[in-house]
């Protein structure tokens, strides 16, 4: 099977119009691409980063007029420590990554999880799930467990991204534990004494030896729009 540019096919050399190929030949032209009456065409170049949209908490995504694709991060929110002796630290939110480059709607529904919230004596709760539409979706860390042994919360997981990212597993057994990583950021510090701090940013809840663990940090979506 051999291809032939046929170069000399066009016709006629002034005028309004002009014919390619012969008859019955057909034309793959990409999606986006345009042209016009003065002699160009567009949209044959590598997408162009336009403008960026950052959501810390849920909401609706409006598209740009001219954006036709988006790389969207999505990270699910952190775990609560627990405390009181337990030293339990909460996980970190798991990130999905996807390139939208077809489907993406004039509006898409954002959820951002909420930090899980640290204990005093029982479990640490779960943070919540972050999603992006119908596209990618990460869930939060889980809260740090009080057992005969406390067990560290485990790393939320992304799913739906072209590549999906677990959160980090949060810590047990010491004085002071603190939570575990996110994709973005460190968790929250443990303390011997007082009350773990959430990093606020996805990390799990630091577990402490008295008083209350610490919250998990909230989700994030970070939408990268593109022409």
């Amino acid at each position: 099977m051999s291809s032939e540019i046929k170069a000399d096919k066009w016709s006629p050399a002034s005028g309004t119009s002009a014919t390619i190929g012969d008859s019955g030949d057909t034309y793959t032209i990409p999606s986006g691409v345009n042209f016009t009456n003065n002699g160009t065409a567009t949209g044959f170049g590598d997408p162009t980063l336009t403008s960026v949209q950052v959501f810390t908490s849920s909401g609706t995504y409006t598209r740009p007029t001219g954006v036709t694709k988006a790389m969207v991060y999505v990270t699910g929110a952190g775990g609560g420590g627990s405390g009181s002796g337990s030293r339990a630290s909460g996980g970190g939110g798991g990130t999905a990554i996807k390139w939208v480059s077809t489907g993406l709607g004039a509006t898409e529904s954002v959820t951002i999880g909420t930090g899980g919230a640290g204990s005093s004596s029982g479990n640490g709760s779960a943070g919540g799930t972050s999603s992006f539409g119908s596209h990618c979706s990460a869930t939060g860390g889980a809260g740090g467990v009080v057992s005969g042994d406390p067990v560290g919360g485990a790393g939320g997981v992304g799913s739906s991204g072209d590549v999906n990212l677990t959160g980090g597993g949060g810590g047990a057994n010491q004085l002071a534990t603190a939570g575990a990583d996110s994709f973005w950021s460190g968790g929250g510090r443990g303390d011997d004494s007082n009350s773990g701090n959430g990093n606020g940013s996805n990390g799990g809840g630091g577990g402490v030896e008295v008083g209350n663990g610490g919250d998990g940090g909230n989700g994030l979506c970070w939408v990268l729009e593109y022409k």
